[in-house]
């Protein structure tokens, strides 16, 4: 019987150890490609710009210094961006230069306080802006508000200071940085500020870059990187309709507390709901308490305005006090620099379609990989991730993904791209990147008192 209990305790013993979970250790490896030498080209979110500003921490967390922290783990070299001098760093309304902004409270003109983005400081540091270009060659050589056509333009550094801060030759182009840096690994985020601009001006004094025009630029960018053999992965461009910048002020922002004054703004309209009614337009101006659509300029009209529809867009830059207390949106059409109506959206959606699949018949034409941001920002809009226990969506601060400027990424946004570029680069090259801990990484900071 002993002999019996030995032998049943010895099957026990097998089935348990045959119950326990096989865990597998992480190898990280970098399959058929070679991360010793990277390279980042693109415009804005590529340098790490956030909060309205190019700044020295947002360098630090931008989405390639992010990758080149992974990319160590599997024989990724240094990486070197041409780092501003402090946290204020430099942004422009304009042609003005002001600091970055962060959250903080300020009295609106109804005397009302409240939390929301202000400028960091009224001083911008001079250094900001002086050449670092003899620390270079650069690996980060992402240049905020550059368009795909402006790479090859020569002596760009004198239009942009951003990249004038490290161009290496006063008559140097972009793709001339390419070179210097004999990259054997590249990522290629290009082509936004080519529809982003027209959509940050309301359509106003801007035009969309020429799907051709764009993919004759693009492919010349391209046809730099992979001279000397490098492999690298492409990102298609994310919808700027499905930004915060464009999501956050409603349609329906004018508010009327009072009967009486909405009747006072009936009587005023009634003349030109006449004549409206009169031309067999069903679009006449009428107001009631509550939340109401903002009377906006509209060219098109021979009375020259009209009340916003409900799916088009009122622009983040607005001026929120011209609402409140000067009569935007009620006695003043709203510029139409600040809405993009619905021409414009449906122009906006046919660039960002034919740029979208240019771009991924580049990639497979080429033989590079190709990470899908539009989707993914599409996602964020309509569902929302949770990533380390963490939500993600598109709100306008409380979204965790978009810095204060509301197109520009947190940290935390910057490192869910990441993760979402690795994962391409995994697919690509039969590597095996380790993914960025998102928890690591801040999303817009709250002031502390």
């Amino acid at each position: 019987m002993k002999y019996r209990y030995i032998f049943y305790s010895v099957i026990i013993l097998a089935l348990l150890n045959a119950c326990k979970p096989t865990i597998e250790e992480f190898a990280p490896a970098s399959g058929n490609a070679d991360f010793s030498r990277y390279i980042a080209v693109g415009n804005s979110l590529t340098a790490g710009y956030a909060d309205g500003a190019l700044y020295k921490s947002g360098q630090e967390y931008s989405l390639p210094n992010i990758l080149a922290g992974q990319f160590k783990s599997v024989g990724g070299g240094d990486f070197k961006q041409p780092l501003m001098v402090d946290d204020n760093g430099v942004g422009f309304r304009g042609i003005t230069p002001v600091t970055k902004l962060v959250l903080g409270y300020t009295e609106d003109c109804k005397g009302v306080i409240s939390l929301g983005p202000v400028l960091a400081s009224d001083q911008i540091d001079p250094a900001n802006l002086a050449s670092v270009a003899d620390q270079g060659p650069f690996n980060n050589i992402g240049v905020p508000g550059i368009k795909a056509i402006h790479m090859a333009v020569p002596g760009y550094g004198t239009l942009n200071p951003y990249y004038g801060r490290f161009m290496s030759l006063p008559t140097s182009a972009v793709i001339d940085e390419i070179a210097p840096v004999n990259a054997t690994f590249f990522t290629l985020w290009l082509g936004n500020n080519d529809i982003l601009d027209f959509a940050l001006a309301g359509g106003e004094g801007e035009i969309i870059t020429p799907i051709s025009l764009f993919e004759q630029a693009y492919m010349a960018t391209l046809n730099i990187l992979l001279a000397n053999g490098a492999k690298g992965v492409v990102a298609n461009l994310p919808d700027p309709l499905n930004t915060a910048f464009f999501n956050t002020v409603p349609y329906n922002a004018l508010v009327i507390q009072e009967q009486g004054d909405a009747a006072v703004l009936n009587a005023a309209y009634a003349p030109l709901n006449q004549i409206i009614i009169g031309a067999g337009s069903t679009d006449t101006i009428y107001f009631s308490v509550g939340p109401n659509p903002l009377v906006i300029v509209d060219a098109s009209l021979p009375w020259g305005l009209r009340q916003i529809k409900s799916d088009e867009k009122i622009l983040l830059s607005i001026p929120q006090d011209s609402i409140k207390c000067s009569g935007w949106g009620s006695q003043v059409p709203v510029p139409a620099s600040f809405v993009l109506d619905q021409n414009e959206i449906t122009e906006i959606n046919t660039a960002i379609t034919d740029y979208n699949t240019k771009i991924f018949e580049i990639a497979v034409d080429q033989s590079v990989g190709f990470v899908n941001i539009n989707k993914v920002l599409k996602e964020a809009t309509e569902n929302g991730y949770v990533f380390d226990g963490i939500e993600f969506d598109t709100e306008f601060v409380k979204g965790n993904i978009f810095s204060l400027d509301g197109i520009h990424k947190t940290p935390a946004g910057n490192a869910v791209i990441a993760n979402f570029f690795i994962e391409a680069i995994n697919l690509q090259f039969n590597a095996n990147i380790p993914l960025t801990v998102i928890a690591d990484y801040p999303a817009v900071q709250f002031p502390t008192d």
